[in-house]
């Protein structure tokens, strides 16, 4: 029988390490309700002196149930921050003028999120525009008289036939709902409207906005100025069979005066990120060569200003980049980048040389640790960015003498008071030698030598990677009495291109016996029970557990969120349907259905015999809901203990989005898990 969210948080267990406290004591475990308190900060924006930085303050509301957006300043020197735009709304996008006089953002307080700029000096705003849509970027002139900002244009879609006509104060049903698009519906945004993204510029003390780009395509690149503020730079694609070739990305030049479009760039495979040296001569951006393989390192490239001259810069490191900005003398460019499960920041210099700045950044996603973080490096050199690590989310910190300086201690006033779980890396060897980096989090108040239950954590992607991150899911977990393993197995990013290509059109694969061996060091090292084995994972890590549950019966209950069950209907009802066909398998699943079923967890249900919970949220369209509900009633005909479990509301990559709906889904997990976990020693 199914039993909402609600009631398996009232049946969460208390965790069975902490000693009992009176009823009015502080709690030291770490519990649903601490998910309200944390902080996290993102997105830092250097002034143009390097003296401050902006950025926002992300932090939780109980009373609305949501993440709110602060914009605060800090002054590097001293430390000192104070808010600079708080309110009810959510405030985001921190942009400074090129004096350093007023700071652009938007701004939800007149409901649809719109721009706004302050002036420093006076702490006076104004909003500068009325848009029908929310901006998605904005970036200022050079001489910091207008801003540029990308918008959805609401368009004209198909129309088949004519409804009869309504008579007057008639209640009729809704109009058809009409789509043609090959993509026709997003994770985050539902079923996507008439329309695209275009570019637009208004002069930074208001008026009407300019449109400046036009046509079919989805303009949604960031424009980038260049130097002499007569060209913006962006990637769309603008081909004619864009909807279908969806992953070939141009960097188009737009002329600001007469609105012309030139493309600089014309590979098969997506390019981005267009970045402008200071002198206006080159332009760097990231991209790669499409081969239709499950994964390519996104290298950072350097072409002249007129398109010509391309080469990698970073096809001899290995690496993939996430992230660039230059140098302002010009010589360098600095970069983010996965590196064994961590996210560092280097100096690239134009002979592809790479020195490591700092390394721990973090993102402000907390129910699970993978890696991320941002940065910013101002005109003057100075850089910020965001770092935390198993024990905090992330703070502010900035580059001074050489070395990072933490410039914010968002959570310092009360989570060092929580008992937390310690984290270990955890030496692992795969079947055939390659090692495999993993980490094991300890419940707190453990004894050495005590074993406990264990959960294996198995990241999504499966092109991502986890990292010595703070993760609420992890720290719910062991306050329930758990030891948490989780780990980078084969196809994971951050350890090179053919460590991660190793499950190419081979997932679910050799990774299982990855993970099989991280559970046995888990094991050998004499923290985890072999007789309270537990296993749970999400999206590509959802794939996993019930895969493994289709292969072995060595653990007592499993959680399989938001999995791909049937590779053939995930293909044909998945947001982006062009994907999972021509990148996951060498044809569409009516041309060779073989090996979709090979590879779908569907195809072993005959073989479970795990109690295993399935969770979705109501509204995900990346591993749609019919794909968890498929297996929920494939286990139900199997006679497999199982219920269902769905987030209302959530979509795939916003089930974790709300606090309560985040800590709710955990205690689920725990409820199910305790329901079948043995009695220590047995």
């Amino acid at each position: 029988m199914i039993r909402t969210l609600a009631v398996l948080l009232a049946l969460a267990p208390l965790p069975v390490l902490a000693q009992a406290t009176p009823a009015d004591a502080p709690v030291a475990a770490f519990t649903g309700n601490d998910l309200f308190k944390l902080e996290a900060a993102r997105d830092p924006q250097v002034s143009p002196d390097g003296k401050r930085i902006a950025y926002v303050r992300q932090s939780g509301d109980v009373m609305t149930d949501r993440n709110r957006l602060s914009i605060w300043l800090v002054d590097v020197a001293s430390g000192r921050q104070r808010p600079l735009v708080t309110g009810a709304g959510r405030y985001a996008m921190p942009r400074w003028s090129p004096d350093g006089t007023r700071i652009a953002y938007s701004s939800t307080d007149e409901g649809g999120s719109q721009l706004h700029v302050r002036w420093l000096d006076s702490g006076a705003s104004t909003r500068i525009t009325t848009l029908p849509d929310s901006p998605e970027s904005l970036a200022w002139s050079p001489d910091g008289r207008t801003i540029a900002y990308t918008m959805r244009v609401p368009g004209e879609g198909l129309k088949l036939g004519k409804a009869p006509d309504k008579p007057e104060g008639a209640q009729w049903a809704p109009p058809l709902e009409i789509y043609d698009r090959a993509t026709y519906r997003s994770d985050e945004g539902g079923y996507i409207k008439p329309g695209a993204t275009r570019i637009f510029v208004v002069a930074a003390d208001g008026g009407a906005p300019r449109q400046l780009s036009f046509g079919a395509f989805a303009d949604d690149g960031a424009p980038e100025w260049t130097p002499d503020g007569r060209t913006l730079l962006f990637s769309s694609n603008r081909r004619p069979e864009w909807q279908r070739d969806f992953n070939n990305s141009e960097i188009y030049a737009l002329d600001v005066a007469s609105g012309g479009i030139t493309a600089l760039t014309t590979r098969d495979g997506p390019d981005a990120n267009p970045l402008p040296s200071p002198d206006g001569r080159r332009i760097a951006y990231l991209g790669y060569d499409d081969t239709r393989r499950t994964y390519e390192d996104t290298e950072l490239y350097l072409m002249d200003r007129d398109g010509g001259g391309a080469r990698s810069l970073t096809a001899r490191l290995d690496k993939s980049i996430d992230d660039a900005q230059w140098a302002p003398d010009g010589r360098s460019l600095i970069v983010a980048y996965d590196e064994a499960g961590v996210k560092k920041l280097g100096r690239l210099s134009l002979d592809g040389s790479l020195r490591e700045l700092a390394s721990g950044l973090a993102g402000a996603s907390l129910d699970r640790p993978y890696t991320g973080g941002g940065f910013d490096i101002g005109p003057n050199g100075a850089i910020a960015w965001t770092a935390g690590d198993t024990t905090r989310p992330p703070d502010l910190y900035a580059l001074k003498g050489g070395a990072g300086q933490r410039l914010t201690r968002l959570n310092d006033n009360w989570l060092p008071t929580k008992a937390l779980a310690p984290v270990r890396k955890l030496a692992v060897a795969a079947p055939d030698g390659k090692p495999i980096d993993a980490w094991l989090a300890l419940p707190p108040g453990r004894a050495e030598g005590q074993r406990v239950p264990l959960i294996l954590e198995i990241h999504g992607g499966p092109h991502a990677a986890y990292g010595p991150m703070f993760s609420t899911d992890v720290q719910l977990y062991a306050a329930g009495g758990y030891a948490v393993l989780y780990t980078n197995p084969r196809g994971s990013t951050s350890y090179g291109e053919d460590f991660a290509k190793l499950i190419d059109r081979a997932y679910p694969g050799d990774d299982y016996g990855d993970l099989m061996a991280a559970v046995d060091a888990a094991i050998a090292s004499g923290v985890a029970d072999p007789n309270n084995l537990f296993v749970t994972g999400g999206s590509g890590g959802g794939v996993l557990t019930s895969w493994i549950v289709g292969k072995t019966d060595r653990f007592k209950a499993a959680a399989t969120q938001k999995p791909v069950i049937n590779w053939a209907s995930e293909a044909l009802t998945m947001d982006a349907t062009l994907f999972t066909s021509r990148y996951w398998f060498d044809n569409p699943p009516w041309v060779d259905p073989e090996p979709y079923w090979k590879r779908s967890p569907l195809s072993l249900v005959g073989n479970v015999k795990t109690p295993t919970l399935v969770v979705v949220g109501s509204n995900d369209f990346r591993t749609p809901v019919s794909e968890a509900e498929q297996y929920y009633a494939a286990l139900q005909i199997a006679g497999v203990p199982t219920a269902l479990v769905k987030v209302p509301e959530a979509s795939h990559g916003g089930i974790a989005a709300r606090p309560s709906q985040a800590a709710a889904k955990a205690a689920a997990i725990l409820a199910w898990f305790d329901k079948y976990r043995a009695p220590a020693g047995n």
